[in-house]
């Protein structure tokens, strides 16, 4: 998202009449677009919340040293504070990661995985596949963790400016309505994700007038076409 905001021009681009129909019924939905006073209330403030809540606690500095000093249960209770905050995981989900957790090695694997995914340096694509694992490999006591949602949500909270959050079935049916080829499948893959990422610079081209500011904008537009929360 970051690496093409530079490149982009002000005016709005020609649009396919899939875009456009989403981008119409965005706007009747708020009509300010990504500074509607409703928008901001409905969709982006809560979550821009807690970024700044990560930011303030989890940002690369306070990580790494929480890494080092072996507080691994420490920042898995953040990572789940900051979380629960926000309704993107389902209830399940959001036990399945708290019985995960609980456990130290749970807790361990978690906080070093996600460092990793999120600090490091590396192909992104090596480092979303290595996550994948991580979360997959986390203890389960009932509901499974590994979810589309759960791998997502942190990268999305931490680093907005580059992740984007899941919501398979919402997702699913705003690319259908955009016209967008999302290359779904149902166990979390870099091919999938990557695929959310070009959906995801798709739109931020094609609204580009209304200055989206970051992924939380560009999931909240997927979210408005996709959920049946915003049927017309």
């Amino acid at each position: 998202m970051a690496a093409h905001a530079e490149s982009r021009k002000t005016s709005k681009p020609s649009l396919s009449a899939s875009a456009r129909r989403c981008r119409q019924k965005f706007l009747r939905f708020f009509p300010g677009g990504f500074s509607d006073e409703t928008y901001l209330d409905w969709e982006r403030n809560y979550k821009a919340d807690a970024h700044d809540r990560w930011n303030e606690e989890l940002n690369r500095t306070a990580f790494g040293s929480l890494i080092k000093a072996k507080k691994f249960e420490q920042i898995a209770a953040t990572a789940v504070r900051v979380e629960s905050r926000t309704n993107l995981l389902f209830s399940f989900e959001k036990m399945a990661l708290r019985d995960a957790l609980n456990a130290p090695a749970g807790a361990k694997a978690f906080a070093v995985g996600l460092f990793e995914f999120l600090y490091s340096r590396g192909n992104e694509k090596s480092k979303f596949e290595r996550w994948c694992e991580v979360v997959g490999s986390l203890p389960r006591k009932q509901t499974r963790v590994l979810t589309w949602p759960v791998v997502t949500v942190f990268g999305f909270l931490a680093r907005p400016e580059l992740h984007v959050f899941c919501k398979p079935s919402v997702t699913r049916a705003a690319a259908r309505e955009y016209g967008f080829d999302f290359r779904y499948e149902s166990k979390p893959n870099w091919e999938s994700y990557s695929s959310l990422i070009e959906f995801a610079d798709q739109i931020g081209r094609d609204v580009t007038d209304l200055r989206p500011r970051d992924m939380i904008d560009i999931q909240s537009f997927i979210w408005v076409q996709g959920s049946d929360e915003y049927e017309e």
